[in-house]
């Protein structure tokens, strides 16, 4: 499988920082593409937010360089890669949370961590950034750690009324704010000619789905550069509609074929 990789941040029109931190690597293992992107929001409320979420970005930066490629001769890869994400999350919720406890400091990130690797991927995801998958459909393929969600879960809320609900940044877990964090892990198969996109809450909150859908569709991305301008687009849509949080987004495109 081949990738094709774009992703734009933006401060947006009320904040004075941009607390979203976003990381896009490639590399190469037997003649075969393997990519990581991390979508990490640091927490809007907190202070030093952007050091929170700068910080696991690099953290996943350095694993992917340092940690994976000892992995890949593994027979038990799946494993060995989840349990390596696993103490690199927690070990970086006890170094963030000790940082803020030194500082006297609250702070916070989410994550949306995806590796495609051979025919499959896998997700770590903590918080309320999302991965989203689109073919013929869009298709959600995480799920909110908020309160709202678990709101919508218990049948309290509806799915629409979860979307306006005044407390849908109240995060359940997010690293480095809480003593002990709960990473979701998720596998799944590679299409071809799909899209994968990652986003911040910031980027979503104005956007519908069928939006999102119109803009990265998979036949309508065939290069980087059609796909950075609608990056860049969608950004600018959610500022002109008043979105007053950090915007962020990335996609990937998968094709197969030469390079």
């Amino acid at each position: 499988m081949n990738y094709l990789l774009a992703c734009h941040t933006d401060t947006g029109i009320r904040k004075e920082t941009n607390q979203d931190s976003l990381l896009m690597k490639r590399a190469i293992c037997d003649g075969e593409q393997l990519v990581l992107a991390v979508m990490c929001d640091g927490m809007g409320g907190l202070e030093k937010g952007e050091l929170a979420s700068a910080s696991l970005v690099k953290a996943f930066s350095k694993w992917f360089e340092q940690e994976l490629p000892d992995l890949m001769s593994s027979t038990q890869l799946e494993t060995e890669i989840l349990k390596s994400w696993d103490h690199l999350i927690k070990q970086m919720n006890q170094k963030i949370s000790d940082y803020g406890r030194n500082h006297g400091l609250k702070l916070g990130t989410t994550l949306t961590a995806m590796l495609f690797i051979g025919k499959v991927y896998y997700i770590a995801h903590v918080g309320d950034s999302r991965a989203y998958e689109l073919t013929d459909t869009i298709y959600q393929l995480t799920k909110d750690q908020t309160l709202v969600q678990r709101e919508v879960d218990q049948g309290k809320l509806t799915p629409e009324q979860a979307e306006t609900d005044s407390r849908r940044s109240v995060l359940l877990q997010c690293v480095g704010a809480l003593d002990e964090v709960e990473p979701v892990y998720i596998k799944g198969e590679i299409r071809q000619d799909a899209v994968y996109m990652l986003c911040c809450d910031g980027f979503r909150h104005v956007l519908s789905g069928n939006e999102m859908y119109q803009a990265f569709h998979p036949a309508s991305l065939l290069d980087e550069s059609t796909m950075e301008s609608r990056c860049r687009q969608l950004v600018e849509l959610n500022k002109e509609r008043g979105e007053l949080d950090n915007i962020s987004v990335l996609v990937i495109r998968t094709w197969q074929g030469e390079e």
